[in-house]
């Protein structure tokens, strides 16, 4: 009898070291991604937005759906990834679901922000009233660029505001 119970002890330690070892393996593969790579990252993405957002009218959307949907772009060649984040080698994962895809509305979710800054351009051609809605986007994003800089920097995922809206983080991979 002693046995027995020696047994499922050891069986039930054997099941608790798996478990310890699957969210020591989970922790490791979701650690925090560089905030000065993520920033990096942001402003090539920014810049290739920005370079098409000066085609006349369309290019303030296309770039602004750029911005939107950037880290679920249906590009096999940047796996799935937007530019920047190609390029330095980053990844958005889902929280919850480490292995699946980021899709649209997660990551229209966590960059709803950014979007704005494009569609400034659209604006910028509109005399008087489209040169002061640009103004008053341009204060909005900078504000929301400065929080989501200082959320990288300071949250211990790095998630920023639009990494919780989405359930996501971004690591390095």
């Amino acid at each position: 009898m002693n046995e027995e119970k020696t047994e499922e002890k050891m069986a039930q330690e054997s099941e608790v070291q798996s478990e310890t070892t699957e969210s020591k393996v989970n922790d490791v593969e979701l650690a925090k991604a560089d905030p000065v790579k993520r920033i990096i990252a942001f402003v090539i993405d920014a810049v290739a937005s920005m370079i098409v957002g000066f085609i006349p009218l369309v290019g303030g959307i296309i770039g602004a759906l750029y911005m939107l949907l950037r880290d679920a772009l249906p590009i096999e060649a940047l796996e799935y990834k937007s530019i920047g984040k190609k390029l330095l080698k980053l990844s958005v994962v889902n929280t919850e679901a480490p292995s699946s895809k980021v899709d649209y509305a997660m990551s229209a979710k966590r960059n709803w922000m950014f979007a704005l800054g494009p569609i400034m351009l659209f604006f910028m051609f509109i005399p008087i009233l489209g040169w002061i809605i640009d103004i008053l986007l341009g204060i909005a994003v900078l504000i929301l660029v400065i929080i989501e800089i200082v959320k990288i920097f300071t949250n211990e995922k790095g998630q920023r505001i639009g990494d919780k809206m989405a359930g996501t983080m971004v690591i390095e991979k």
